[in-house]
């Protein structure tokens, strides 16, 4: 069986290093493309989590914080009573913004003074963090203004001492770089799968296949392998590129690393089963291929935060191995995560990678005739 199984797994590494044909439909993808920005698409940031950290209870405390809860760009969530609280807020991304004020800024302002007032930010999406913090230096510009105007200072009554945590320089490519191994790993899994039986079906060689000793299951599984072993190539590179390349710090364990790549290639390699299946030619699965393609990157998170999506569309977004996949990255590479910490993550991707084989071999045993 193994040996039967490596003939086809070697006869599809030929297959696809021979195949130069790509065709590409110019029509229905971009109107796919099109609704999909349309809707979750969204570089406008509104109400912002926030939590607060009030240590003074003053007058001017209280004239500040109205400033934000005021806002339409900022929502508070939370009032902070100890230290301790605010790890673990920021952590379950309960809050993106903590405000913290010290136990005199009211009497350092009322005296002349200057006093601090301290944002910690969530840096794992810099530009949402950068967006963020520019919202809240305009608020905190506009007290200062009111301020003077009110008490006639010269100097500005209080200053923004600004730290971001997991990402101390808010670095785009710290962000962006671990989506990229998730959407590469895609890419080339689907393509490698979804071409797999159409291009034995349009080549003709499929009849071939079905009167060698091979089984079902084993047509199947030398289907699959091909774009898994592939996958776990890709994404290997990507990672050391990022490590080594872009320096994008991986501070998390390998082995949560792979057990997520390896669960969410699972997941990609049943879907290009699933679309290989139905398809009858190679034009047909590449068609396939790109419209599971851009939904599932634009439905991600990768730019633009799920967060800002409409309601019915964040509902989407549980389906997409992609959503799961990028958390797994990130909290991999910029928040140090292990096994237990991303459980919530792996075993929905566990339970698409099952349903999606379960869904390819049922296709493909009542399609093989």
């Amino acid at each position: 069986m193994l040996q039967r199984i490596l003939a086809l797994v070697l006869k599809e590494f030929l297959a696809l290093l021979k195949d130069k044909r790509s065709r590409m439909v110019i029509i229905v993808p971009p109107l796919i493309q099109l609704v999909v920005f349309g809707y979750a698409a969204s570089y406008d940031l509104r109400e912002v989590p926030y939590a607060v950290f009030d240590r003074d209870g003053g007058y001017a405390a209280r004239q500040l914080l109205a400033g934000f809860a005021g806002s339409p760009h900022f929502k508070p969530v939370r009032e902070i009573r100890r230290n301790g609280e605010i790890a673990d807020l920021i952590d379950a991304r309960k809050v993106m913004l903590v405000i913290q004020l010290d136990p005199r800024f009211t009497a350092e302002l009322a005296a002349g003074g200057s006093a601090p007032v301290q944002l910690l930010v969530d840096g794992r999406n810099s530009n949402t963090a950068q967006v963020a913090l520019s919202y809240a230096n305009e608020i905190v510009a506009d007290f200062n203004r009111q301020w003077l105007r009110e008490h006639g200072r010269q100097g500005p009554p209080s200053r923004l001492v600004m730290r971001a945590w997991y990402n101390p320089n808010l670095e785009s490519r710290w962000y962006f770089i671990p989506g990229v191994v998730g959407i590469l790993t895609l890419v080339v899994t689907m393509v490698v799968t979804a071409l797999s039986v159409a291009r034995e079906r349009e080549q003709g060689t499929f009849d071939q296949l079905l009167v060698t000793p091979l089984r079902p299951a084993e047509i199947l599984l030398g289907k699959a392998l091909p774009g898994l072993l592939i996958g776990l190539f890709e994404g290997s590179l990507v990672v050391l590129l990022a490590v080594f390349w872009f320096h994008v710090p991986l501070v998390g364990q390998l082995t949560a690393l792979y057990a997520g790549i390896t669960l969410f290639l699972l997941a990609a390699v049943g879907v290009g089963l699933m679309i290989s299946s139905l398809a009858t030619t190679l034009q047909q699965a590449l068609l396939g291929a790109f419209l599971f393609l851009v939904p599932s990157v634009i439905l991600s998170g990768f730019a633009t935060p799920i967060a800002n999506m409409p309601p019915a569309v964040q509902l989407l977004t549980y389906l997409n191995p992609m959503r799961y996949y990028l958390t797994t990255l990130r909290g991999v590479f910029l928040e140090g995560a292990t096994l237990d910490l991303l459980l919530p993550q792996l075993w929905p991707l566990a339970a698409i990678a099952a349903v999606c084989l379960t869904a390819a071999g049922w296709l493909f045993r009542h399609r093989m005739y």
